[in-house]
Parts: C-alpha cells; structure tokens; sequence
C-alpha cells in the first residue's frame, strides 16, 4: 500500500508538471499577441483622429446608456414589486380575514372533521385552478399546551416546508400581536427556485395559535423585468452601433479633407510644388482646400523665384571667381616681383609694395574661399574618405600653426588618448581645413594665452576641442559664428580674420561627414569650438564624448608657446616647465607629451600652412599686428 500511494503521487505530480508547463506555454503566446494588440491600438489612437474620435464617441456612449439603462432597470423593478407587494398585502388581509371566520365559525369535534375543515379552508385561500395564485404555509407556534382537540400540526402547498419562510419573518410573526409582516423569500417549484413575497398572519383554531403564511410567486414580474432588460439592453447595442457608424461617417466627412491636406503638404515639403487638393463644394472644407492651393501656388511660385535667383547667384559667384583667378595670378606675379625688390625702393614705395603683397594674398584666399563655397552650393562636393588617424593629424596642423603661436606668444597644448591614436574614416584635406581654421582663430584671438585642443572618442564618435581663454563671444554672437561673412564688428573692419567664410566652409564639410560643428563663448573668458565625427563613414552621432562648455583650464604666461606633438614622427625634445592644465571632463584624459622648445618644421607631406602661417613665416614690416577684437573667420 505505502509503495501504491507513493506512485500515485508521482503520478500526479507529472500531470501538475505537465498542466503547469501547458499553462506557462499557453501564456507565453497569448501575452506578446496582447501586447502587440495593446501597441497597435495606441499607435493607432496616437496617428489616426477618425479612430479617436470614433472610440470616443463609443466610449462615451456606453458609459452613458449602461448609466440611464440601470437606472430605468433598477425603477422598472420597483414598481413592479411595490405593485406586487400592494396587491399580495390587500389579498392576504382578505383571505386571513375569511380563514379566521371559519374557523370561529366551525363546529366540529372529531380528528376527520377538523382536518378536512383546515384542508378545505386553505385550498380555498391557496385559489387552486389552472394556475396557482398564492402558496401558504400553516404552522403551529411553538411552546404552547397542546389542547386535547389539537389534530393539525401544520400544513403546506406543494410539499412546501416552514424552512422557506424567513426566520426574521417567523420571529416578526410570533411576537407580534395582530399585525401583519411580509419579507421577500425564494421557494421551489419543481426544478427551479422563484423569487416569491411572504406575508405573515396569526389565526386561532380551536384554541390553539397558528402562523398563516401566504406567499405571493414573482416568477412572471421577473420575466416581464428579463424581458424588458433584454430590449433595453438590445436596443442599446442597436443605438451605439448606429451612433458608431454616424460618428464613423462624420469624421470621415470632416477627417478625410484634413488628411488629404497632410498627404498634399508632405508631398510639397518633398518638393513635389505641383501637388493640390481636390476641391468639392462650397462648404468650409472647399474653402480650406481653395486656400490651401492657393497657398501652395504662391509658394511654388517664390520658391521658384528663390531657386532661379539662387541659381544665378551661384553661377555669378562660381563665373566670377573662375575668371578671376587668371588676372589674380598676374597680378599676384607682379605683386611677388615687386616684394622682392622693395629694399631697393624708397620707404613710400617700399610700403605699397608690401601691402599689395599682403593684400593679394587676401585677395587670392577669398577667391579659393569662394569656390569652395560655389562647389557647395552646386552640390558638387565630394568626400574622398578613408582610415586616418586623427591625433597625428592635429598634430601636423600644429606643427603648422607654430609660427603663428609664436607671433602671438600662445601656447598649444594637446591632450589625447593614452594609446595616442584614434582612427577615423574621413577627407583628411577637408578635416585638416577645419582644424586649421578653428586652431588659427583660436591663436588669433586667445590674446597670449594658452589653446588647448583635446581629443577623446567613445564606440561611436570623437571629438576634438579647441578652447582659447581671450576675448571670447557671446551666447548671441556663438549662434551666428557660421554664418557667411559675418563679423562681431558693427563696422566690419578687417583689422583681423580672413574672408570671412572659413567657419562656413568648416560647417560644409563636417555635414559632409555627418558630424556636428558647435561653438560655446562667454565675452572675456574665451571660446570652445568643438568637432564631433562618426568614426565610420555614414554612421549617426548620438552623443559628443566632449562637453561644449569646457572647464576651467590654467593658463599660462603670456609669451610662452610650446607644440605638443604625439603619434609617429614626432620628435621628442626637452620638456617645458609649464603650469598645471587641467584637462577637460571626458571618459579618458590624456596628459600633455613633452614640449620641444622650438617650433618643429613641418613634416614631408604633411598638410600646408594656413594664410596666417605664411603670412608669419615671411614677417616683415607688413605683417599685422595681433588683434584685440571679437572677429573670426
């Protein structure tokens, strides 16, 4: 026995087993289809106005009519037993009334009489005939001296028993003198239990006390109640789907003409201007849709105007500047033979010859600016991409920008990755031009102090940053540094910058790269421009490794400058003691490299010299002064 007990548990422990693995199975698949339903459902409330609204409507109207249809239910059903209840409290006083004068007026004696007396008497209230009216229930009370005639104990119609009857009715009853109490009770007939009302009575028979119970069957009220719950509940379902479909058709009607605009308004912000809306009636959608087109033919119409005066400008600037580059490069001959001759020349003449020097340079700067700008503006630039190490490559552009630094008297640091070396898929030309120009700003307007430039990158992108400590800008004048040809001068001196057009053509070619150019400045602490690139050609940035607003970083003396070169063929010289320079917040800082006293020349191959640079490199009586205003380039 023990060992049958034992299998039978392990039987059913496996079916546990198996119940509890169908169960977990079944939830499993049921769950994401629920899910999917659920993101469905919001997805299409969030994009569709017609399905809100419509669901609305829906919604509302349900909540409304299941309101006024339990009401109306919960008063049907009250008057229908008030009514009820009024009629069985009248009947049973009558038949009380009729059972009590017979049985005071009854002489019998014997057991047979008696009992068919009380036997005839309450089948005459019961009301016997194709349907029965009312059931009773008759019981002696309880604790009373049984008389010496006392034949009926109780009695009841249908095989009914005195334990359908309420207690709190009985009790009501028995303590009660004449009065009369009803409580709501259920009975059997057959099969089924009925809803039924019993009204309580006490009768004397032969000196004994009797409790007379008629009870009143409710069976056709609550049927009458069903039914018309059912039409109520049918003709609620009728009306919200009707009420549906009505505020499906209206919104439609309203929601369609809308949604036709957005489909046209997409389409014309893709560039198709030929796209209109069809227009029917005279209504104020048909008005909506004429404005609308009307609208849209005034747009094409500027756009057209803007595009054709776009065209022609770019054509001017691109024929232009291709015409003259030929003249440019006489004249720069001649302004070349002229400098190298001006020591032979009075002081006056000696002056003019250097500035038309400089001046052509200038000229010839601006001029390769605006062609670059004209290949962007023609769509024609293209990025030649490929695997460079990017820490070699500021490094080059400051190899290059030396001179500079050492006009100025700033020093450049660089902080990098401790491994030295960030590969990046990028146009070295047009990257080192960007570099160049932020570094050569940066020396420009640091007033003596130091540039720092940091690189770091995470698993998607890098970031360089160049932060200068001079004059800085404002938030107003950071927002507008790209743009072409504007200068924080009202008057627009060139006492300093370029042409003007170097951090626009920086702008080009980061959106060539995929990258973000942003400039951070705050007037007499400094600026930070910072570069951000995909590491692989055509990926997305999610978040710069840098922050724009830099820490405070040390500065240095005024006079000082250092180049700070890593990666290979760089030179390692004699470090300069130089103050601490705090790093910028970024996941790997990178200490500065040892300094080389003197600027290293710049390596074979690598990138050429800014203006500024050349301009330094062949310093003279011409060569300006540095600058002490909030203009860049």
């Amino acid at each position: 026995m023990p060992s049958q007990a034992r299998i039978w548990r392990r039987r059913a422990l496996i079916v546990v087993l198996r119940v509890g693995r169908l169960v977990r199975t079944g939830v499993d698949r049921i769950f994401p289809g629920i899910r999917y339903l659920l993101h469905s459902l919001q997805r299409r409330w969030r994009r569709s106005l017609q399905f809100r609204t419509v669901l609305t409507t829906l919604l509302l109207s349900i909540s409304s009519f299941a309101i006024v249809g339990a009401y109306l239910s919960n008063q049907i059903a009250n008057n229908l037993f008030q009514e009820r209840l009024t009629q069985a409290e009248s009947e049973t006083r009558y038949n009380v009334k009729q059972v009590q004068d017979t049985f005071d007026g009854a002489q019998v004696t014997d057991q047979s009489s008696v009992i068919t007396l009380v036997y005839d008497t309450l089948n005459a209230v019961e009301g016997r005939g194709s349907v029965i009216q009312r059931r009773y229930v008759f019981e002696a009370m309880p604790e009373q001296t049984k008389p010496r005639n006392r034949w009926v104990e109780s009695r009841a119609s249908d095989q009914l028993t005195i334990s359908v009857i309420p207690p709190d009715l009985r009790k009501a009853v028995q303590d009660s003198g004449k009065e009369q109490f009803w409580a709501s009770t259920e009975f059997p007939v057959g099969t089924e239990d009925r809803p039924g009302i019993a009204v309580g009575n006490k009768v004397t028979f032969n000196g004994t006390v009797y409790e007379l119970y008629l009870i009143y069957d409710l069976n056709t009220a609550q049927k009458t109640l069903n039914e018309i719950q059912n039409v109520l509940w049918a003709g609620g379902a009728a009306l919200i789907l009707m009420i549906g479909a009505i505020a499906w058709y209206v919104t439609r009607n309203v929601v369609s003409p809308v949604s036709h605009a957005a489909v046209v308004s997409e389409k014309l912000a893709a560039g198709q201007l030929q796209e209109r809306m069809v227009v029917k009636g005279e209504d104020e959608v048909a008005r909506l849709g004429a404005s609308f087109n009307h609208m849209a033919a005034s747009l094409q119409e500027q756009i057209t105007q803007l595009a054709t005066l776009s065209q022609m400008q770019q054509r001017f600037v691109s024929d232009v500047s291709h015409e003259l580059r030929t003249p440019l490069t006489t004249v720069r001959m001649a302004a070349e033979v002229l400098y190298d001759a001006r020591d032979d020349f009075d002081p006056i003449n000696k002056r003019s010859a250097e500035l038309l020097y400089n001046q052509v340079e200038r000229f010839q700067s601006l001029l390769a600016d605006l062609l670059e700008i004209s290949r962007f503006d023609a769509g024609v630039a293209m990025l030649d991409a490929e695997a460079t190490d990017i820490v070699q490559l500021i490094s080059h552009v400051m190899e290059g920008a030396a001179p500079v630094a050492e006009e100025y008297g700033s020093k450049m640091v660089l902080n990098a990755p401790p491994e030295g070396s960030v590969v990046v898929e990028m146009d070295s030309r047009r990257i080192d031009r960007i570099l160049r120009n932020l570094i050569l700003n940066a020396l420009e307007h640091g007033e003596g102090r130091p540039v720092n430039i940091s690189v770091v990158s995470n698993a998607d992108a890098v970031a360089v940053t160049v932060r200068d400590h001079g004059i800085g800008m404002s938030p107003a004048e950071a927002a507008r540094v790209f743009d072409r040809f504007w200068r924080a001068d009202p008057a627009r001196a060139r006492t300093t910058g370029g042409s003007g057009l170097g951090l626009s053509i920086a702008t080009e070619d980061t959106k060539l790269h995929n990258g973000w150019l942003q400039a951070w400045g705050n007037t007499g602490v400094g600026s930070n421009f910072r570069l951000t690139l995909p590491l692989k050609q055509g990926g997305t940035i999610t978040k710069s490794p840098l922050p724009l607003e830099p820490t405070d970083v040390g500065l240095g003396a005024p006079g000082d400058h250092s180049v700070l070169v890593l990666g290979p063929g760089a030179t390692a010289m004699p470090a300069v003691p130089e103050p601490a320079v705090p790093e910028p917040a970024s996941p790997e800082p990178a200490g500065p490299q040892p300094a080389s006293p003197e600027p290293a020349s710049p390596v074979p191959g690598s990138p050429a010299l800014g203006k500024e640079a050349e301009r330094a490199a062949g310093a003279g009586p011409g060569k300006p002064e540095p600058a002490r205003t909030g203009e860049r380039s």
